[in-house]
C-alpha cells in the first residue's frame, strides 16, 4: 500500500491541474457528442467504408471540425495522411454476399485507399514530446439496401476524440495549452485490419521514440453484454508497458470522474482478444504505452441495428472527460512517464 501511495505522489504531485483544467473537460458535452454523431452515423455517409464516398465525407467533417477550432493543417496545407496498402480481407454482413466464395476465402488483395485526418496541437516547453489520442471513424459500409451505421463502431470513439481536441484548443487560445504537444487521429481502414493505425506506426509524421502514449477510443456510446449499469470503461493495455500510465488514469478517475473502471478483458490471457484488436496495438507493437477505452461487445456489434437512437451520450461525456484529463496530465506532469517493459 505505502508502494502505491508513492507512486501516486510522484506522477500526480507535478501535474498541474485546477479549476481550469476540469473546466476545459467541462466544455465536453453530450450535446455536441450527438450533434457531430448524428452526421457521421447518419444513412447519407453510408457507413463510413474505407475507400468509399462515405469515408471521404466522414474525413472531411472531421478535418473541418479541425479547421473550425482552430488547428491549422499539419504540414503542406494538408490535414491527412493518405494510405493505399493491400488488403486482402473481406467483411461483409451481408446473407447473400456478391463475392465469390474463391474470394472469400483467399481475399482479393486489392489496394485500398484511406486517409488518416490528422489534429495537431503543439505544446510548449515540452512540444518534441507527443500524446497521441485515435479513434478509428471508418465502419462497414453498405451492402446492397443495407447500411451499416457503426453509431456506437466507431462513431463513438470518433466524436469524443473531435471533442477532446477543442477542449484542448480552448486551453490552448486562453493561453493555458498543454507542455507536450497532442495528436488527436481519427483513423480509417480499422475494420479492414487496422490498416491506418498500422500506416502511421510505419511512416509516423513524428518521431516514435518521441510519443509518451497512445489513448484509444473505440465503441464507447452503449452498455456491454456483462454490464447492466451504464457508469463504467473497459480498459485495456494501461498496464502492459507503463504502470505508471496505469496509476496515473485510476488517480485521474478517482478524483475527478468517478467512474467504474473494469479490467475483465485486460487479461494476458483474455480469450477475446482486444488487446490486439484495435489501434492501440500499432503503437503497443512499438512500445508506446497505450490505454484502451472500451465500452464492450453487445447485440448490435457489426449489425444494421447499431444507430445514433440507442446511444447513451452521457456515458460518451464521462468517458471522454476521463481521456482528456488523463492525456492532460500525461502533457503537462515534468516527467514523462517510465516504460517498465517492452512488447514481444
Amino acid at each position: 500500500m505505502k508502494k502505491i501511495i508513492f507512486i501516486f505522489f510522484i506522477g500526480i504531485s507535478t501535474s498541474s491541474f485546477s479549476q481550469d483544467n476540469i473546466k476545459y473537460s467541462e466544455t465536453i458535452i453530450a450535446s455536441d457528442l450527438e450533434k457531430h454523431l448524428t452526421i457521421l452515423a447518419s444513412d447519407s455517409l453510408e457507413g463510413r467504408e474505407t475507400g468509399k464516398p462515405g469515408q471521404k465525407m466522414a474525413a472531411d467533417y472531421i478535418m473541418n471540425h479541425f479547421k473550425k477550432i482552430g488547428i491549422p493543417p499539419y504540414k503542406k496545407k494538408t490535414y491527412y495522411q493518405k494510405f493505399k496498402v493491400k488488403s486482402g480481407r473481406h467483411l461483409c454482413k451481408c446473407d447473400d454476399c456478391d463475392q465469390s466464395l474463391i474470394k472469400k476465402i483467399f481475399g482479393n488483395k486489392k489496394k485500398i485507399k484511406g486517409e488518416n485526418v490528422l489534429g495537431y496541437i503543439e505544446g510548449t516547453d515540452l512540444k518534441d514530446e507527443l500524446i497521441i489520442i485515435t479513434a478509428h471513424y471508418d465502419h462497414l459500409g453498405k451492402h446492397d439496401s443495407l447500411i451499416f451505421n457503426g453509431a456506437d463502431d466507431d462513431g463513438s470513439g470518433t466524436v469524443a476524440a473531435m471533442e477532446t481536441a477543442e477542449a484542448f484548443m480552448l486551453a490552448k487560445k486562453a493561453g493555458q495549452g498543454p507542455r507536450r504537444s497532442v495528436l488527436v487521429m481519427a483513423v480509417s481502414g480499422e475494420e479492414k485490419g487496422l490498416l491506418g493505425s498500422k500506416y502511421y506506426t510505419d511512416h509516423p509524421i513524428y518521431p516514435l521514440e518521441k510519443t509518451v502514449a497512445n489513448l484509444n477510443i473505440d465503441m464507447i456510446g452503449r452498455i456491454g453484454d456483462f454490464k447492466d449499469n451504464p457508469n463504467y470503461v473497459y480498459l485495456i493495455g494501461a498496464d502492459r508497458l507503463s504502470q505508471e500510465l496505469h496509476d496515473i488514469n485510476e488517480q485521474v478517475n478517482k478524483e475527478h470522474i468517478g467512474l467504474e473502471l473494469d479490467y475483465k478483458f485486460n487479461e494476458e490471457d483474455d480469450p477475446n482478444r482486444y488487446y490486439y484488436r484495435s489501434d492501440h496495438y500499432n503503437f503497443a507493437k512499438n512500445n508506446i504505452p497505450v490505454i484502451f477505452y472500451f465500452n464492450g461487445i453487445h447485440e448490435d456489434y457489426h449489425k444494421v441495428t447499431d444507430t445514433v437512437e440507442k446511444i447513451d451520450f452521457q456515458k460518451i461525456e464521462t468517458i471522454t472527460r476521463l481521456v482528456f484529463l488523463t492525456a492532460w496530465e500525461l502533457a503537462n506532469r515534468d516527467e514523462r512517464i517510465e516504460l517498465d517493459k517492452k512488447e514481444n
